[in-house]
């Protein structure tokens, strides 16, 4: 007889399931992180194979692009509160399971997902991607973030503002701490007016179209869209804002390129330009960093209205094509070449409009581009400042004295703003140029606080914009 107790049987290996929402969430974030991605070229066609492949609708696709954008914005204030709840360097968690822990983290402490199905469905997402003993590590971490909600952690991890006020925003607001520095000297003003901004560039921005003039209306973008999913730009003559959000693509006039979509900064930037007071001739436009194209076609499509042409100019074969695409159909004469701007194939003095939308830190589109703030470091400015003030000052050669010049950049950086300008103006760097300011503002009727002048720097929490910055410049010899 055997007198050895019975055991019990082994509980059946389970194998993990995959929730397709949160498997590809976690793909967007790794192809972000390893390979330099950018989470808008990712996501929409990673979001288009799974509809192809059927069972993945519309509210899955909302809470995919919900997991990826949120865990990327909000990166900084999570890193920290990972860090409060492992006993080891952040540096040493490996990248996958600290994505599989900010997705878990945003989920807890970012949206309304209930705090069991939180962590069960990121335990079960660690144990497809990473493994049965990372995912017990994943489980112990998350449950110690279901201590506090994100106040309670935002308290325990974040400096006191008084003791620190740049780190503190820095944790608090989820933006590198130099970036913050960098927005304060450039917005001026109290601690009100920054951390207004830095939450700004933490909100999912609005998708506006632009109506082209000549080849489409506001009128017909608001009838294709509906009055209940359309808003009228705020600024912008051309812009319509789409209110619940959807897939411009689908729209007709965005197929045929009669219409696009465009920040409505970036409209004001070229629309300012067009409106310039000139002296004499108005027939030659040029947009010297035209890619990917956006503002091209809408100055294209103001030139063919006065008869004007334009030259469009991208150093990039890539980036070049994307401006012939946006062109096409124009209903007026244009050009597109693949060119440098700092060694241009044109002859001093060919233009009348200039626009010089230059290559910069993206400062100003942290709002569309999260992931670029983690990217960024504030050496790198220091690579952009030598292209920039060459492209400026080709820019002011290349148009006739009387002409004017537009230099924009999708950055607030005192650096790249007014900074550049004044240094080529003034000859710091190369041959002084020739040249007056333009008040800028009132180029931009109706839009508020616009500073001081004359060149114009918009803001997101201000004007619902990207932080574009214009200095408009006439060449006077």
């Amino acid at each position: 007889m055997n007198d050895q107790p019975r055991r019990r049987p082994a509980k059946p290996h389970r194998r993990p399931k995959k929730d397709p929402v949160r498997f590809l969430a976690f793909e967007a974030l790794r192809a972000v992180d390893e390979r330099d991605a950018y989470a808008n070229l990712v996501l929409p066609p990673l979001l288009k194979k799974a509809r192809a492949q059927g069972g993945f609708d519309g509210r899955d696709a909302a809470l995919a692009t919900e997991l990826v954008y949120g865990t990327l914005r909000r990166q900084g204030t999570y890193d920290a509160i990972v860090a409060a709840c492992v006993d080891r360097p952040l540096r040493e968690v490996d990248p996958p399971v600290l994505d599989v822990l900010n997705m878990g983290v945003h989920q807890l402490l970012g949206t309304r997902i209930p705090t069991h199905a939180a962590v069960s469905a990121s335990v079960e997402l660690a144990r497809v991607v990473l493994g049965e003993g990372r995912a017990k590590f994943v489980n112990a971490v998350l449950r110690k973030v279901t201590a506090h909600d994100l106040d309670g952690w935002v308290e325990r991890v974040a400096p006191p503002y008084d003791e620190d006020a740049e780190d503190h925003l820095s944790v608090v607001h989820s933006h590198p701490r130099w970036i913050v520095s960098a927005l304060w000297d450039a917005l001026g003003g109290g601690r009100a007016g920054i951390e207004d901004l830095l939450e700004a560039d933490n909100e999912r921005p609005e998708v506006t179209l632009v109506a082209r003039p000549g080849r489409s209306t506001t009128e017909e973008l608001v009838k294709a869209l509906g009055e209940d999913n359309s808003l009228p730009g705020r600024w912008s003559p051309y812009a319509v804002r789409m209110a619940e959000g959807g897939e411009p693509g689908a729209l007709e006039a965005v197929q045929e390129g009669r219409a696009g979509v465009q920040d409505e900064g970036s409209q004001l930037v070229a629309a300012a330009l067009a409106a310039a007071p000139v002296e004499g001739r108005d027939t030659r436009w040029l947009d010297g960093c035209a890619g990917p194209g956006g503002k091209a076609a809408l100055l294209a499509a103001l030139a063919a209205g006065r008869g004007a042409v334009l030259l469009a100019a991208e150093k990039q074969p890539h980036r070049a094509r994307l401006v012939e695409r946006a062109l096409a159909g124009n209903p007026g004469p244009y050009q597109v070449v693949t060119a440098d701007g700092t060694r241009p194939p044109w002859r001093p003095g060919t233009f009348d409009r200039v626009l010089m939308d230059v290559p910069c830190s993206g400062l100003g589109a942290l709002r569309r581009r999260p992931e670029s703030r983690w990217r960024r470091r504030a050496e790198d400015l220091e690579a952009f400042a030598p292209l920039q003030r060459g492209l400026l000052r080709e820019a002011l050669k290349a148009v006739r004295v009387g002409g004017v010049v537009g230099y924009a950049t999708c950055s607030p950086h005192l650096a790249e703003t007014r900074v550049v300008v004044e240094d080529v103006l003034e000859g710091r760097g190369g041959e002084p140029v020739e040249a007056e300011w333009v008040d800028a503002r009132p180029l931009l009727p109706g839009v508020p606080a616009l500073g001081d002048g004359p060149d114009v720097q918009l803001w997101p929490h201000l004007h619902g914009t990207d932080a574009m910055y214009l200095a408009l410049l006439r060449r006077t010899g």
